[in-house]
């Protein structure tokens, strides 16, 4: 059996509902039944065959809601290896730190590029962390207060999946002066990311190696899984750019979190409209039984 779940962001109606099990059993999905997760919020379909003719059938189709089709079995995570920046949290931390140098329109251009698959995430990281040589190292804390939001959403599921029994790893291409106390506001067991050299006082331009990047998330989840014990249907991986496609790929449920192009043509699941609480609704939990703190 499969299930396509609906999210709304903001109301799914019983004509919704409706309208969508019929483009189901149009495509051949049938026979579908449907039950409630959140009244007029969260749906989830089910029925026997061909999801991705369901999932054609069903994404795009309704105004601000998200779709996400997968097997009925398994469908709760026990591993979640997660993306830091623009997934876990609103900004991109490098462009965030360019702005107090003065630069960002320049990083943010390499940034931007870098996540749509367009430059080698590696030599784009080094070219962006060398233009930030002689930034004073406090304004790292400043930003950090200042300018670093948890993405809404971030801690129900992390803290939700945390208390049924699930690991959580943040994962960044980013640095560990961010990822460390972001991982431990949201909840996350660890965090894995690029730790950025100073000397004096001040950031020297340079990165130390090896570099976190595509590999490195994938042979995260991999190796989490494999200490876990998991199938590969029990982890979830979910990110936003270039580097992130191959764990997700890699994931039993991969998912493109208001992604760049190149991740969400590839992912199995994307989530264009809501925020992070829909990954919960994807794994059948209601908001009663969400953990926020």
């Amino acid at each position: 059996m499969f299930i396509a779940t609906l999210i709304a962001s903001e109301t799914l109606s019983a004509g919704d509902l409706s309208a969508a099990i019929d483009r189901i059993a149009a495509v051949g999905c049938a026979p579908a039944t449907s039950a409630w997760i959140e009244p007029e919020k969260a749906v989830d379909i089910l029925f026997g065959v061909s999801p991705d003719a369901a999932r054609k059938a069903l994404e795009g189709v309704f105004d601000g809601v998200d779709v996400v089709v997968q097997a009925a079995q398994g469908r709760e995570k026990k591993l979640l290896v997660a993306d830091m920046d623009s997934t876990m949290i609103t900004v991109e931390c490098i462009d965030e730190l360019a702005d107090y140098a003065g630069i960002k329109p320049q990083i943010a251009a390499i940034t931007e590029a870098a996540m749509r698959g367009e430059l080698d995430f590696e030599g784009a990281l080094d070219a962006r962390v060398a233009l930030l040589k002689g930034l004073d190292e406090a304004v790292i804390e400043r930003c950090l207060a200042e300018r670093v939001t948890i993405m809404p959403g971030a801690v129900a599921l992390v803290q939700t999946m945390r208390a049924r029994g699930a690991t959580a790893i943040l994962v960044s291409g980013g640095f560990t002066r961010f990822a460390d106390p972001v991982a431990e506001r949201i909840g996350f067991h660890r965090a894995i990311a690029n730790r950025l050299e100073l000397a004096d006082g001040a950031l020297t331009g340079t990165v130390a190696k090896p570099i976190v990047g595509s590999d490195t998330k994938l042979q995260t989840l991999r190796a989490a899984r494999a200490e876990l014990g998991l199938l590969p249907e029990e982890t979830l991986a979910v990110g936003d750019g270039a580097n992130d496609l191959a764990m997700v790929q890699e994931a039993g449920l991969g998912v493109a979190y208001h992604a760049k192009p190149i991740v969400a043509a590839a992912a199995a699941a994307r989530i264009d409209h809501g925020d992070l609480s829909a990954l919960l609704y994807v794994q059948g939990i209601a908001r009663a039984d969400w953990v926020t703190a």
